[in-house]
């Protein structure tokens, strides 16, 4: 992995780490937003308007994601690996299905790539606390969040058939 010089008091020790580990939830919040976006274009059904804005919702807090971990592990001194090749190599959300159509199909699915992806950001809170990286556990705390509300959107529509 190629780093740069910076001035950033962090050790090089430290930065490498984090920077591979950002580059792997970059490559799952990637993932996550065009798995959004999928369910966004192809929802059918008669929640079709409400899942289809939610959806976008999804999207842009995933998008905004990205690019928080991306700058991160430039700022690091690393390079953000973004390309698809390098995401598909990478991503630990499981596939989405392109036969999906129904509303709570796509929920189900989009639900399943939250939850997969909440459980890699709070594995990389932990991984940069024990690397001695506050600032960079302070943001996956921040996408926790973010996550964990997403995740609440979409599953209520799938708790509220119970």
């Amino acid at each position: 992995m190629r780093t740069y010089p910076t001035k950033n008091d962090l050790p090089e020790s430290t930065r490498k780490p984090i920077i591979d580990l950002l580059n792997a939830n970059l490559a799952n919040a990637i993932d996550l937003s065009l798995q959004s976006k999928q369910a966004h274009w192809n929802v059918k059904g008669p929640d079709f308007i409400q899942l289809h804005e939610l959806f976008d919702q999804v999207y842009a807090e995933a998008t905004a994601w990205v690019d928080l971990i991306a700058e991160r592990a430039v700022i690091l001194g690393g390079v953000a690996e973004g390309p698809l090749k390098s995401v598909t190599q990478r991503t630990q959300l499981p596939a989405y299905g392109l036969d999906l159509s129904s509303g709570k199909e796509h929920v189900d699915a989009l639900s399943r790539a939250l939850s997969v992806f909440g459980k890699s950001i709070r594995a990389a809170i932990e991984a940069s606390e024990k690397h001695g990286d506050a600032d960079t556990a302070d943001l996956f705390t921040e996408v926790s969040r973010g996550a964990d509300k997403m995740l609440w959107f979409v599953e209520a529509h799938l708790q509220a058939e119970k």
